[in-house]
Order: C-alpha cells, then structure tokens, then sequence
C-alpha cells in the first residue's frame, strides 16, 4: 500500500523503487525469469510508472534484471557458466580483502570474525544449513567491510547480487555447509595470524571449491 509521506515521482521516488525491488530480488521473493510488470510495480510501490522505469534500468545496470524486446522487463537469469565467471572476479576482489584485513584489523574485529567462525560450528553441527548460509554471507561481508577497500567492497557487491539463486542452492546441498566449514575457519585463522598471503590463498581456495560445487 502506498506510504502517503512518500514522494511517488522524482529521484527520491526511483531510489526508493530501487532498493524494494533490489531487496525483493537478493531475498528470493522475486524468482529469475519472472516478469516484472511496470503498473504492477508502480501500484505496489506507491510511485509512477517512470520511476519503476528508471529503477529498471539501474537494477539493469547491476545484472540484477534483463529487458527483453517487446516483452518488457524480468529477473535476470544467471546461467552456471555466468555464476562461475562471477566467483572468479570475486576471487581476486575478495582475496584483495581479506589480505587487507589480515594486515589491518584490530582486536576487536578478530574477535568478530572468531565468533562467526564458532557460531557456523554450531550451524553445521545443529543440521541447519540455512542458519549457517546467512553468517557464511555475514563472514565474507564482515572481511569486505574491515579491508577498508571500499572500490572491491562497491563491486562485490554489485556481483554478488547476482549469485543469489546460486548461493540458496548449494547452501541446502547435501554435505555442503561441513565442507565450506573446514574452507571458512581456515580463512579466520589465516586472517587472526595477520598473514595476508595465507589469508588471500585461504579465499582463493574457498572460492575454487564454490566453482567446483557450481559446476558439479
């Protein structure tokens, strides 16, 4: 139901069909392939059918929707292959992170990063997969976010939206979570040493094995 405070045109009105729309697709709400009507989403929404446009076109811009002539706009459908390419940019861009993060973080941080580490433990030996594939998601963020390299952070972002579908599937793979595990707690302890060449092979690793589950 439209919000009455809200402005429904303008920039703030496409920012504001941006991030639901944006949110809608990483949470799953939206599937890939699924239409995305224009007066649907603008009734939805509360604003006008240009700002749904615009917004359209961002999320275009960020691989998280496709236009397709005369049928207008859908969830973007990302094929295997295209998962695989992704994870091998993020393997590079996240490497970057994790080395800055072996070389910069503080006390504090690797406590953060230790719990993470004992709470996936838990998940794994708790049987509950789901649990663990959201802190999986909170560990690498929490790596990104204390490298302090915003430009590798900006773009990861951007690519790991489009992995999501990718991502629920092998979370609820059979024998998944306690392989990532072992990959996971390696990373945190190359991270606590503060070595950032074992902390960059420690997510080269990782990401390898995500490429090889993709493909398997």
């Amino acid at each position: 139901m439209p919000d009455q405070g809200r402005p429904s045109t303008g920039e703030q009105a496409k920012r504001h069909a941006f991030a639901q729309l944006r949110q809608a697709i990483l949470r799953g709400d939206m599937a890939p392939a699924q239409r995305l009507v224009e007066n649907e989403l603008a009734e939805q929404f509360g604003v006008t059918r240009a700002s749904i446009r615009a917004a359209l076109i961002d999320l275009e811009a960020q691989g998280l929707v496709e236009r397709i002539r005369n049928r207008g706009s859908r969830v973007r459908v990302v094929t295997v292959e295209e998962a695989v390419a992704i994870t091998e940019c993020r393997m590079v861009l996240e490497g970057l992170c994790a080395a800055k993060t072996a070389a910069t973080a503080d006390d504090a941080q690797l406590d953060r990063l230790t719990e993470l580490g004992t709470a996936m433990t838990k998940a794994v030996a708790d049987g509950d997969p789901l649990t663990y594939s959201q802190l999986n998601q909170e560990l690498h963020t929490r790596i990104q976010e204390f490298s302090g390299q915003r430009t590798a952070v900006a773009l990861l972002d951007r690519l790991n939206g489009q992995l999501v579908r990718h991502r629920f599937r092998l979370a609820l793979r059979p024998g998944r979570s306690q392989h990532s595990l072992v990959e996971h707690l390696a990373m945190i302890e190359a991270i606590r040493a503060r070595d950032p060449e074992a902390a960059e092979a420690a997510v080269r690793a990782h990401l390898t094995s995500v490429i090889e589950a993709l493909r398997g």
